[in-house]
């Protein structure tokens, strides 16, 4: 088994809604997610909270929770589990940005070779000023 980097761990409860034909939604969701793919343990802490372990560099919790709610789970919407929902996502998507994992970023041997085509000197440059450059 390789080494676990705990920088890339993420622990996080996922909590449920009480009013829900499925009293113990969370022991249903534990068996959805184990196994996938960059969940490395989860487990029901009540009846309608979850904790989940899992590899940032694999899966987000924006992720495990659009698949949750996708299945049909219903995940509880008071406001402090919105505030730690958005604190969460935000953390996680700098971190994989960070990391090049977002997908928008371009490797930074791509960014040297931008910045060295911006200093050479070719048809492509305008070398008006900008107030005329924008004058119609």
């Amino acid at each position: 088994m390789q080494q676990e980097n705990s920088e890339f761990l993420k622990i996080r409860d996922v909590t449920f809604c009480t009013l829900n034909p499925d009293p113990r939604q969370a022991h249903t969701a534990t068996l959805l997610l184990t196994g996938m793919e960059g969940i490395i343990d989860a487990r029901p802490q009540q009846d309608h909270i979850m904790q989940v372990r899992y590899d940032i560099t694999l899966i987000t919790l924006r992720a495990i929770e659009d698949v949750l709610s996708e299945v049909g789970f219903h995940l509880a919407n008071n406001l402090m589990c919105k505030l730690k929902r958005a604190l969460y996502y935000y953390t996680e998507d700098t971190q994989r940005a960070n990391l090049g994992l977002d997908g928008h970023a371009a490797p930074k041997d791509v960014k040297v070779y931008v910045k060295r085509y911006e200093q050479l000197r070719h048809g492509c440059r305008d070398d008006r000023p900008e107030h005329w450059r924008n004058y119609l």
